[in-house]
């Protein structure tokens, strides 16, 4: 009996190696993100790092504009800077913190209108809000010199509900004047930054999905403790970047002091102001500039650890 034998199976070449990568290619790779950061580091130095170390060092010189200013390591300036003009500084935390409150609650309602109920009419209303900022600044605080003169409707308005003799009783007003009073001031500073307070609010709010509010009402949860429960711990990141950018720049505004306060009125950025412009005293402006924004510092740091940013990225 003949067997037939299976022809040998034809040798597999071996696979070929993969061809190695050029050399330097990892590295460059790795320095990609150091070149796109570039710029912006560049930047920063150029037009924040440089400015700062420029007014640190002017804060500790001493000497007159005739004589020229030298450092002399002076750091006395900021204690007494701190000790004359403290109650510049409690007046701008007051005012800041007051406005601020007050566009948490007039802003909070509209976000939250504009999120969940506009409909078709949240393109108008995101566009109404930004609206102001195609004004000026300062032309928008002189409107409220207007808006509050004495005898106008307005005043009219809250004189015939009695809210004056409260402001007055509390010290933000004086009599039937609102012009030239710390409530001016406030109502300019709330004017002014209200779309700063608005539009984070709205970004988290938008965010947050309407099957929960759903939900919650399967769940027999009233509107409130919906609201409570739901909606405003989902918006937490919207309310802290809000609080800031309204706090923040409040805090060191001076042209709502000066066009709508008095010299009882006025803020530590109008000292600064002042200081820089006028009286030309630059250590002592610049020495005010370092404790506001230490100070501003230490108040956000409190706030956004007390009320946590875990959610912020």
């Amino acid at each position: 009996m003949t067997t037939t034998e299976a022809p040998p199976a034809a040798p597999v070449p071996p696979a070929a190696e993969p061809a190695p990568p050029p050399r330097g290619t990892p590295a460059r790779r790795r320095l990609v993100p150091y070149w796109l950061l570039l710029p912006g580091i560049l930047w920063l130095l150029v037009f924040f790092a440089l400015p700062m170390v420029y007014q640190a060092s002017t804060s500790v010189q001493t000497g007159s504009l005739e004589q020229g200013f030298e450092v002399t390591w002076h750091f006395r300036t900021y204690w007494d800077a701190l000790q004359e003009y403290y109650p510049q500084f409690l007046r701008s935390l007051l005012y800041a913190g007051t406005a601020t409150v007050l566009c948490l609650l007039l802003g909070y309602p509209l976000a939250y209108l504009i999120a969940f109920k506009a409909g078709r009419w949240r393109n108008l209303l995101l566009v109404l809000v930004i609206a102001p900022f195609f004004t000026s600044f300062l032309i928008r605080t002189l409107a409220w010199k207007t808006i509050l003169a004495d005898g106008g409707t307005v005043v009219g308005v809250l004189d015939s509900l009695h809210v004056l003799d409260v402001t007055s009783w509390l010290g933000w007003t004086e009599g039937d004047r609102v012009l030239a009073t710390p409530m001016a001031v406030v109502c300019g500073l709330t004017y002014n930054f209200l779309p700063f307070m608005i539009l984070p609010l709205y970004t988290s709010l938008e965010r947050v999905d309407g099957r929960l509010h759903e939900a919650a009402g399967d769940l027999y949860a009233r509107p409130f403790t919906t609201f409570r429960k739901v909606t405003f711990p989902l918006s937490m990141p919207g309310v802290v970047s809000g609080t800031l950018l309204t706090f923040i720049p409040a805090s060191g505004d001076y042209v709502n002091a000066e066009l709508l306060g008095s010299t009882d009125t006025k803020m530590v950025g109008s000292v600064i102001q002042t200081q820089f412009l006028r009286v030309l005293d630059y250590p002592t402006a610049a020495a005010l500039s370092f404790i506001l924004m230490a100070v501003v510092l230490l108040v956000v740091t409190f706030y956004i650890r007390r009320a946590g940013t875990e959610d912020l990225v």
